[in-house]
């Protein structure tokens, strides 16, 4: 049985705010937990990122994305491979889960330049001077020239040095 409260003593209003609250508390908690899981990347960069003990297998979900590569101490370092997100699971010897982050991974921040031509793009960084970037979605050729420019500078200083 429920008892009928009178209009006049503001129980509506209260009775709002507390529905309010609660909800706006529903959503902040796992939001709250969720950018905790959640690890941002920048293409062509690398973070470094600490393991549970006990890890035993290491799974990304999309390597053309993300890539790890295992370091003594528990240490992961995640290099971002290509734009998207994807996810990184730990496991132990019984295949348990110990962990689980989503890795995003996003375009540079620092100063480029994309120059179009047609539907052929070339980008530049350009801090403090503008010089060639390959970047993911550089036309074919462009991104071709700079790296066989690249490999002939490293294999032209690597023969230098013997």
């Amino acid at each position: 049985m429920m008892a009928k409260i009178s209009r006049g003593c503001g129980f509506e209003k209260i009775r709002g705010a507390l529905a309010l609250c609660l909800f706006g508390v529903a959503f902040a908690l796992p939001n709250t937990a969720s950018a905790a899981e959640t690890l941002a990347v920048t293409v062509d960069q690398a973070t470094v990122m600490k393991l549970p003990e006990k890890v035993a297998t290491i799974v990304v979900g999309n390597p053309l994305i993300a890539d790890v590569a295992v370091q003594s101490g528990g240490l992961v370092v995640i290099t971002g491979k290509g734009y998207g997100s994807t996810n990184l699971i730990a496991l132990d010897r019984a295949g348990a889960v110990l962990m689980e982050r989503s890795v995003v991974v996003r375009g540079s921040t620092d100063q480029s330049v994309q120059v179009y031509r047609g539907m052929e793009r070339e980008t530049y960084s350009c801090t403090p001077d503008c010089e060639r970037r390959i970047t993911l979605g550089d036309s074919a050729p462009y991104f071709q020239a700079t790296i066989d420019q690249a490999e002939n500078r490293t294999g032209r200083a690597g023969s230098k040095a013997k």
